[in-house]
């Protein structure tokens, strides 16, 4: 079976496949225009979010057998239609859940001490120890969009440091430490709410004005998710009014962003889509992507 890796992944893995008897080639730095060329000699790939996979690539490509996602989002893939097409979809959801779930709590820490201020000030040889009063998370209340594997590493860690925690998902029966409520209850009572749900079409723009609207004066949002998932028009107009006080986002409706009106502002913080971005992820990200794909091949040889 040949496998074209067509984003980074770690090398002992590539090795791992290639002593199980996959033909593995690697070409993480491959051009949309080229993989329309190169894939159709392949029967599998390996994407993570840089490379998309849609229609016209998948009519391009009659021999392609799986795709592989290393990570948990799949919004990068025409996913109805490849499996309509035969074609076998997995990912490596439980890779990355503990670096995204500490990268939100880290925001929250962030916005709740207002650290990014502080250290500007200080990058400026300021001592201004009077203007940064912040708040502390215990006894604070976390909203939860989104409670599934993420969602509950999450709730773990805020639990930990004395945090009530709401959640909210319509697919998930299980409380895990958490309260499950409504998103209106959600929207309500929580000084702190954090995405970690899929964008789809029921979750593109879930979060716009009249959501904002519901919210405590005061809310402070973290985004680890997907970016459409809030609309930024929105919350760009809460953030100015103050009935947001501070956002964390880690993900851009575009990557990169094309309007950084929102990361101008100074009580927005923001990093490039690093929630995955650890060692220890990406190691994970690539064990599962290997383990995946090996016994993939297994299955699909004759008897």
């Amino acid at each position: 079976m040949k496998i074209l890796i067509c984003d980074k992944t770690e090398k002992e893995y590539i090795e791992q496949m290639r002593a199980a008897g996959l033909t593995v080639d690697v070409r993480d730095d491959i051009t949309p225009e080229e993989l329309m060329t190169v894939l159709p000699a392949y029967d599998g790939m390996v994407v993570r979010s840089r490379t998309k996979v849609r229609q016209p690539l998948i009519d391009a490509c009659p021999n392609l057998k799986v795709i592989v996602r290393g990570g948990a989002g799949l919004d990068t893939i025409d996913l109805e239609y490849a499996r309509s097409k035969g074609i076998v979809v997995m990912n490596t959801p439980l890779a990355n859940s503990a670096s995204v779930a500490e990268l939100a709590i880290g925001y929250m820490f962030m916005l709740a001490r207002s650290l990014y201020k502080a250290t500007a000030t200080m990058k400026e040889e300021k001592w201004e120890k009077k203007a940064f009063t912040g708040v502390e998370l215990g006894g604070k209340t976390l909203g939860l969009i989104g409670y599934r594997t993420i969602g509950h590493k999450t709730a773990t860690l805020a639990l930990a440091l004395g945090m009530k925690v709401l959640a909210y998902d319509p697919y998930v029966t299980s409380q895990n430490g958490a309260k499950l409520v409504t998103l209106d209850e959600l929207l309500a009572e929580a000084d702190y709410i954090s995405l970690h749900l899929p964008k789809t079409k029921e979750s593109a723009n879930m979060i716009g004005a009249a959501e904002f609207a519901k919210m405590k004066n005061g809310v402070r949002i973290i985004n680890c998710a997907r970016g459409g998932i809030i609309n930024e028009d929105a919350l760009y107009e809460a953030l100015t009014s103050g009935k947001v006080a501070g956002a964390a986002l880690d993900v851009f409706s575009e990557e990169p962003p094309t309007d950084w009106k929102l990361l101008k502002l100074d009580n927005v913080i923001g990093s490039p889509h690093i929630g995955a971005g650890t060692k220890e992820a990406q190691d994970r990200v690539g064990a599962e992507v290997a383990e995946k794909l090996i016994n993939f091949a297994k299955n699909a040889q004759p008897a």
